[in-house]
């Protein structure tokens, strides 16, 4: 069997797919039961309908963000369909995999089974990595210095575990930033240099064993970067455009849901912006596939004091919009998607094994 098709199915199996819906089930059915929260359900009868379809409209215009960002980055090489299949292939993977993890390796592998030769697929996905977290680094702080701190979390939560989950954040925030500078400077300013260090620090006793490994990943480094030398001004500026749109984008479809059920002014839609993204940032070092079971327990205490009696519902919503979809759509996505690129008979052939 093709490697990369093998890798792909091996990323894809049902048992991977089957453990974060288990753990996302068994985190809402604890929510409900906990405090007798499961007649509170009813509570959903009092959405507002125009501000929960503002949310599938968010949800709607991030994708077509995303899907926007790929084919640019990618200069028109993908079309519109094809950004689809990769997108919603790529969130699928995402889905499957820790936060920590993500679904880079596997996005590689789709990108160049859409045409794309090995080193500009690296370049790509590397890209939008170092984007993506460039977001976070940039956000922060400016996060922080508006909210003067109240952008934390207190809300029925003890001090110790208050003080807890801030060095949660600052620690997720410092290897964010110490690994996104490490892939700029690889990526942008000395690749061979980035090369000859892990070639060098793998020289060293026990770390031999992982030499080969350092020397795949030093050429692929070097790869990217030759990829992405010589890009204009508009290159890079729909880049970092759509990346702060997708995310903006992403936090706001929380603040219709919780509109929907609560009346909020600016000041709070802007603290609630300001709390999911502390959220995202330590939920990126959840060890579980797509955060499934620590997103749930985790959301009342970030969002519980603008929401009450309505927080339980909210999260099932949340996880229904932006979660179950996506692994709903990718089992029926992939088998079509291995039938284009791989011949539809050995597609079959693989997905019945």
């Amino acid at each position: 069997m093709d490697q990369n098709r093998k890798t792909i199915l091996k990323s894809f199996s049902p048992v991977k797919v089957l453990i974060p819906v288990l753990l996302g089930l068994a985190a809402t059915v604890w929510l409900l039961l906990k405090d007798d929260q499961l007649t509170e359900l009813k509570g959903i009868t009092q959405a507002h309908l125009g501000w929960l379809a503002a949310a599938l409209a968010v949800l709607l215009i991030r994708d077509l963000g995303y899907m926007y960002r790929i084919r640019s980055l990618t200069d028109k090489f993908l079309s519109w369909r094809n950004s689809l299949d990769v997108i919603v292939l790529w969130e699928f993977a995402s889905a499957i995999t820790p936060s920590v993890v993500g679904g880079t390796a596997v996005a590689t592998i789709i990108l160049n089974k859409e045409g794309i030769p090995l080193g500009k697929s690296l370049a790509y996905v590397m890209f939008t990595a170092v984007l993506d977290n460039m977001f976070f680094i940039m956000a922060a702080p400016l996060v922080l210095l508006a909210t003067q701190g109240e952008v934390f979390p207190t809300f029925n939560l003890e001090p110790s575990f208050a003080a807890n989950l801030r060095m949660a954040f600052y620690i997720s925030y410092a290897l964010i930033a110490v690994y996104t500078f490490i892939m700029i400077y690889a990526l942008f300013v000395r690749p061979r240099a980035f090369k000859w260090l892990l070639l060098r620090i793998t020289s060293w006793g026990f770390l031999r064993r992982w030499r080969v490994n350092a020397f795949q990943h030093g050429n692929e480094i070097v790869w990217a970067s030759q990829q992405l030398r010589g890009k204009d001004f508009n290159y890079w500026a729909r880049a970092i455009i759509s990346t702060i749109f997708v995310w903006c984008a992403r936090y706001f479809l929380l603040n219709c849901l919780i509109a929907a059920f609560t009346d909020i002014t600016f000041g709070e839609h802007m603290l609630i912006v300001s709390r999911n993204l502390i959220f995202w940032i330590v939920m990126l070092v959840a060890i579980t596939p797509g955060g499934a079971g620590i997103v749930e327990m985790a959301f009342p205490s970030f969002f519980g004091s603008f929401l009450g009696r309505f927080s339980t519902i909210v999260v099932v919503l949340y996880r229904l919009i932006t979660y179950y979809p996506y692994l709903l759509l990718g089992s029926v996505f992939l088998p079509r998607w291995l039938a284009k690129v791989y011949g539809k008979s050995a597609a079959e052939k693989e997905m019945m094994k």
